[in-house]
């Protein structure tokens, strides 16, 4: 996500100024848009994905305009290595302040629950629930060490819908919903806040690419999926990248710091609660 012509991060407004983020994910639509506005908001990023020319990318945009990046190449699946990349965070920049994760889960839908596979359904819960709670439990602990810090995770709203055709991903939503709930009623006390963030058709993100494979080959065009998230939502258009990328920023920063246990609903409506 490249800024416009001249825009650079010098002078622009510093809301995670002196803020050590880790994003997983962050080579993706979604993540590569939230690390770039958590950069124009001063955070020193550290992008962490599975694919490193994805997030080299994200990282020399990011420097070009001013800020600050790091990559790894991480499974957030695989606790060691999360474990081993954060203490390296902290080691060098001294604390972890905010944990964000991006990861996608393999979610599969499109088809009837009557004829989804038990792989199929289940893989998003397994993935979601397992990779959010191997990063946010690591970032917690060394979160609750320094008396700060703030974990965040994004679902569609499907936990809260009926919608059909949507195979395992509300049980996934609502799976790591319940987790980070959990979470934030043990950190708490530590000064640790966790926040989740609803957003679904985002659409910069939506490529045909990315559609099918989520809903196989025959999916509908990009601008026709589009047109029907903002025919169903509230406000008539689908959420936008920047609108939920300055959305995570603020709950990111200290401006937020009396939200905990909460989701925040960026779906233009889509997803009513």
């Amino acid at each position: 996500m490249s800024l416009p012509d001249g825009d650079r991060y010098t002078g622009m407004t510093s809301l995670l100024e002196h803020k050590n983020v880790i994003i997983y994910g962050a080579g993706g639509g979604l993540g590569s848009g939230v690390a770039t506005t958590f950069a124009q908001h001063g955070a020193r990023l550290f992008l962490a994905g599975r694919t490193r020319d994805s997030l080299d990318a994200v990282a020399r945009d990011i420097t070009a305009a001013g800020g600050t990046a790091e990559v790894a190449v991480i499974d957030a699946l695989d606790e060691k290595a999360v474990e081993t990349h954060i203490a390296g965070v902290v080691k060098r920049a001294g604390t972890l302040d905010v944990s964000f994760n991006l990861m996608t889960r393999g979610d599969v839908q499109g088809q009837p629950l009557l004829q989804m596979s038990a792989d199929d359904f289940t893989r998003p819960v397994v993935n979601g629930l397992t990779g959010n709670f191997i990063t946010a439990r690591a970032a917690a602990r060394q979160m609750v060490s320094q008396g700060s810090g703030v974990i965040l995770s994004l679902t569609s709203g499907s936990s809260a819908g009926l919608a059909p055709m949507m195979g395992g991903t509300g049980p996934a939503d609502a799976a790591m919903e319940t987790f980070m709930r959990y979470l934030a009623a043990e950190v708490g006390p530590q000064g640790v806040r966790v926040v989740g963030m609803w957003t679904a058709g985002v659409r910069e993100t939506l490529t045909l690419e990315k559609l099918r494979a989520v809903g196989g080959e025959n999916v509908p065009d990009p601008e026709l999926v589009d047109q029907m998230i903002s025919g169903a939502a509230m406000l008539r258009r689908s959420p936008r990248l920047a609108q939920v990328a300055e959305t995570a920023a603020f709950l990111a920063s200290d401006r937020a710091a009396g939200i905990t246990a909460s989701i925040v609903n960026v779906t233009c409506g889509l997803v009513a609660r």
